[in-house]
């Protein structure tokens, strides 16, 4: 990692009660048994964990990071109400049957789930930018390169949750907003229709599949 990006980051303010405020959240929702933590041993750039969730009474368990609202992103002036975007978080669901190891990272072939979130969590942080609904971002330079021999998505999509409310998607903290936004990933033809014809097609694709919001591998194409 370059050493003047590290320096940069490192030198944002760091806004700590925004985990402190995820970590209350959480615990407001779900049971402590239900949650492990995979901790971050070295962080270059800002620390950034993700919490495996195994909710009993769910159909569904859960990834979501704790460190992406550790720093604000840059919100274009554009943006109305730009201090209501600066902040966020992310989400997947999972099926219950999909299992990982007992640490990140490691040989488990389902790690590159782990490191799609963690890379989608440092993005904004790293360009200088920010991520909120509607954005994509593929997982390599080349379009058609799966994250991962164990997948064909290439890249991922920022959705709303169709399976929370807002009271559990929008953290207060102080006078700030941490957002939650659910990861879908996709494959390269979705990508490159999103792409073309925008963000509101691609959802009304997504409203005619009518798709759970929790991840399958082996989903059908929504373009196919």
């Amino acid at each position: 990692m370059d050493k003047e990006l590290i320096k940069k980051i490192q030198d944002k303010k760091h806004y700590y009660k925004n985990i402190e405020a995820l970590e209350k959240h959480l615990d407001q929702h779900f049971k402590s048994e239900e949650m492990t933590v995979f901790h971050e041993m070295l962080s270059l750039d800002f620390h950034l964990d993700v919490y495996f969730i195994q909710p009993e009474d769910e159909d569904f368990n859960m990834l979501i990071t704790s460190g992406m609202s550790l720093l604000e992103m840059n919100v274009p002036d554009t943006i109305e109400n730009k201090e209501d975007y600066a902040f966020a978080e992310l989400l997947i669901l999972l099926p219950k049957d999909l299992k990982f190891e007992k640490v990140f990272p490691s040989e488990g072939k389902n790690d590159w789930i782990i490191s799609m979130v963690k890379d989608m969590a440092r993005f904004p942080h790293h360009m200088d930018t920010f991520l909120t609904e509607g954005h994509t971002l593929q997982a390599w330079s080349d379009i058609a390169e799966p994250y991962d021999e164990n997948t064909q998505f290439t890249s991922c999509i920022l959705l709303p949750s169709a399976t929370f409310e807002e009271d559990f998607m929008q953290i207060s903290c102080d006078d700030r907003i941490i957002n939650l936004y659910s990861l879908f990933p996709l494959y390269k033809n979705e990508l490159e229709y999103k792409i073309e014809n925008g963000y509101g097609k691609f959802f009304d694709l997504l409203i005619e599949g009518n798709l759970p919001d929790i991840f399958d591998n082996n989903r059908k194409n929504l373009v196919d």
